[in-house]
């Protein structure tokens, strides 16, 4: 089962409101979801983004692939970057 990290559209039409999810890479977009990581509201300014970063940290080290946009987004959070020196310092302990 390949696992994604990526958003689900919520909110009104022209309205959008998105949710960080994880999901089976088959499901719908707005479908069926393992579990909510976070939101991102791209409306406010400037655009309001909260991540859970231990459950991101957690799927990342479990191997699920974010989306282009989650990616950008959970770089903006600095979860990527922790995730980064996680793997740095696991490679240096086996070393």
């Amino acid at each position: 089962m390949a696992v994604k990290i990526r958003l689900k559209r919520m909110g009104a039409k022209k309205r959008p409101y998105y949710r960080v999810v994880v999901a089976d890479s088959r499901s719908p977009r707005d479908g069926r979801f393992i579990e909510e990581i976070g939101t991102y509201n791209p409306l406010t300014e400037p655009a309001e983004i909260h991540i859970d970063e231990e459950k991101a940290l957690k799927w990342l080290s479990n191997g699920a692939q974010p989306s282009d946009t989650a990616r950008s987004l959970l770089r903006k959070a600095g979860v990527m970057k922790k995730f980064h020196e996680l793997k740095v310092q696991a490679k240096r302990g086996q070393a």
